[in-house]
């Protein structure tokens, strides 16, 4: 060993508390599978929003109800990125869908994903768009009227019988969803909650505790997307709607948060003999994290700021800043969670008697900027496909609409 080896590992040692083993030094799971669980919560719970409008009938939520799935569209085609860069390889992933283990909960992601992704996510956008391509393919000049029309995929019948049908399949789509969304999210609760051996992760509440935290994330993401969008086009938000969201996202963070709290009651309460450990973990490394990023920061202080909003007085403006500021007070709130369970799980050895430390590298397959581009990348996506599929209800300039018969509008 070399004298920069021997430094390196003195200064490392300094890190640890307690008895370590040498094989517990260095954290296996790191930033990017921390993305990976926050990523698909923000597809489960756009989803879901979205089909508060199409299965619940909740007609107020209209005008977010084709930005919520192409916003969940947007964060699927990401959310498997952080998993493969994890691995390297990433044509190693392929062999999960060729030679299955049908007993293993991560191999079975590939056939959720490819399922939400293929027949959930793409069918119910390409059922509930088919008018609208096939508009644009016969008002479109060029390039864009064959895109258009291979979007079609041949099916370019928009009489009234044809788009009743298209309604009613994409009705069908996403109550088949629904369950889709919360097995697409919540066997990542399900794979922590099982390791029996870990006592941060074991917990027959964390699937639960993941499901809810989804929806929390993507409603509040919906409100950010939402307000963004609408001041970029220079339009008004509708209020009701705003409160609508609000109200959603305010009952899933309740939920979200009880469970929280009664599985750490639980916990106490058990007194199993990893207590001690889990107990200098919470008020040590994951003091900042646990304590005053995820409870303080991410749900209390949006929890009470979206109550006075909602139901206090004050202007339209005032409320609409509360809301947006408290959506991303719950995003960091959010991401504290994933980091505390991915990160926190790994930060105390088998032994139950030492703590280690995890510090996120800047650069690497594996760093900071890699994180980032992959949270800024769905935005990137959404920006796409809005251009291609537009969710607005209001008309854009130099398309004119045409009834169902195809006859041109003036």
């Amino acid at each position: 060993m070399d004298v920069a080896s021997v430094g390196h590992a003195v200064t490392g040692v300094q890190n640890f508390s307690g008895y370590m083993y040498p094989n517990e030094f260095e954290l296996h799971w790191g930033l990017l599978i921390v993305l990976y669980p926050y990523l698909t919560g923000l597809v489960a719970g756009a989803f879901i929003l979205a089909s508060l409008e199409r299965v619940f009938q909740v007609k107020v939520l209209q005008p977010v109800y084709r930005l919520s799935l192409l916003s969940a569209l947007a964060f699927l085609l990401v959310a498997p990125m952080p998993l493969f860069a994890h691995l390297g390889h990433p044509e190693r992933a392929l062999e999960m869908l060729w030679t299955p283990h049908l007993q293993s909960a991560m191999a079975m992601f590939g056939f959720v994903y490819a399922w939400y992704l293929l027949v959930v996510l793409l069918l119910e956008v390409w059922f509930d768009y088919r008018k609208d391509i096939v508009l644009r393919s016969r008002q479109s000049k060029g390039i864009i009227k064959y895109f258009y029309l291979l979007l079609t995929l041949g099916a370019t019948d928009i009489s009234e019988e044809a788009v009743r049908f298209d309604h009613k399949a994409g009705k069908l789509i996403t109550v088949i969803g629904i369950p889709s969304a919360f097995m697409l999210h919540g066997y990542v609760g399900f794979i922590f909650g099982s390791i029996k051996a870990n006592p941060w992760w074991s917990s027959v509440l964390m699937p639960i505790v993941f499901l809810f935290s989804a929806l929390v994330s993507g409603m509040a993401v919906m409100i950010l997307i939402y307000a963004a969008s609408s001041w970029l086009r220079k339009k008004t938000m509708d209020m009701n709607c705003l409160h609508k969201l609000a109200e959603f996202l305010l009952y899933a963070m309740i939920i979200d948060f009880s469970l929280e709290m009664l599985d750490f009651i639980h916990r106490l309460y058990e007194s199993e003999e990893s207590i001690q450990i889990l107990g200098q973990l919470v008020t040590n490394r994951l003091f900042i994290s646990l304590i005053v990023t995820q409870i303080i920061l991410g749900s209390i202080i949006p929890m009470i700021g979206i109550i006075l909003a909602r139901f206090g007085k004050g202007s339209a403006g005032l409320k609409k800043v509360v809301y947006f500021l408290s959506a991303i007070l719950v995003q960091v709130g959010i991401f504290s969670i994933r980091w505390n369970v991915v990160i926190g799980g790994q930060l105390f050895s088998k032994s139950l008697r030492g703590l280690t430390v995890y510090k996120a590298q800047l650069f690497g397959l594996e760093g900071v900027l890699v994180a980032i581009g992959l949270l800024v990348l769905p935005y990137v996506i959404l920006c796409i496909l809005v251009k291609i599929l537009p969710p607005w209800n209001d008309p854009e300039p130099g398309i004119q609409k045409q009834d169902i018969l195809g006859q041109r509008k003036v």
